[in-house]
């Protein structure tokens, strides 16, 4: 259970107070709860949708954007932005790379990265709302964790110390491969088989994510994992509005 709440303290802004500095070994347990929190987050998502029921749809989908981003407190918007700057900055070195992703400062690539992926999740829940999109929506959420999950789960972590270290080094490796397994069988559950084209979408676009990292970095950050969420979140709702 404190896996558990570890992963809803990091992963969102709800309000999670744990009893103490959780030991490295309970830190890396709680990324197994990771599509659990995005369960969590797109049922809330398909629930404000449906009291929402006859806003107009513009505002809908902005309201539910609005959910979407405060439910994460922006933490991995916050690391898609460190990512377009320094892979736009670090000219492909590597040193380069990292030292700018540690820059708390936002150049002009990170705040048009951000607004054009946000601009696409709005048009695309616009899209959704028109269609009566329901509980499609949990699908981008649960995808998304995932995603994190398999990501630390393949991955090296390439920053000594710190919480990301402690991530990677702890994870049941066993166990995680049958809550991935899980993850997908939910959302076949959910959206039924047609799904599995939109699971082969995103596990190709995780693929060239991971691989672009490993290229560059030799593996992951912080950062590059909330870019990678963020990503394929919206490669996920995309599908949805283009009916992939």
């Amino acid at each position: 259970m404190l896996a558990w709440w570890i992963a809803l303290q990091f992963l969102s802004s709800l309000p999670v107070s744990l009893p103490g500095m959780p030991a490295p070994r309970e830190v890396g347990r709680s990324l197994l709860c990771y599509p659990l929190v995005g369960l969590l987050f797109g049922v809330l998502l398909w629930l404000a949708s449906h009291l929402l029921q006859g806003t107009p749809a513009p505002l809908h989908a902005a309201l539910l954007l609005t959910l979407w981003v405060v439910l994460s407190g922006g933490l991995h918007l916050d690391g898609l932005a460190d990512s377009a700057d320094a892979w736009l900055g670090g000219f492909g070195d590597r040193e380069r790379t990292l030292r700018i992703m540690k820059d708390p400062r936002s150049g002009p690539i990170a705040v048009v990265t951000l607004v054009l992926v946000l601009l696409l999740k709005f048009c695309a829940l616009w899209v959704l709302v028109e269609r009566g999109g329901g509980v499609v929506l949990v699908l981008a959420p649960l995808i998304g964790r995932a995603a994190m999950l398999g990501l630390f789960l393949g991955t090296p972590y390439v920053r000594p110390g710190g919480l990301g270290q402690a991530l990677a080094e702890h994870l049941p490796r066993q166990a995680a491969g049958w809550v991935l397994l899980g993850s997908a069988l939910a959302c076949i559950a959910l959206a039924g088989w047609s799904v599995l084209w939109l699971l082969a979408i995103a596990l190709g676009v995780f693929a060239w994510l991971r691989r672009s990292m490993c290229q560059r970095l030799g593996g992951t950050t912080g950062d590059t994992a909330g870019a990678m969420l963020e990503l394929l979140e919206l490669t996920v709702v995309l599908g949805l509005a283009l009916g992939v």
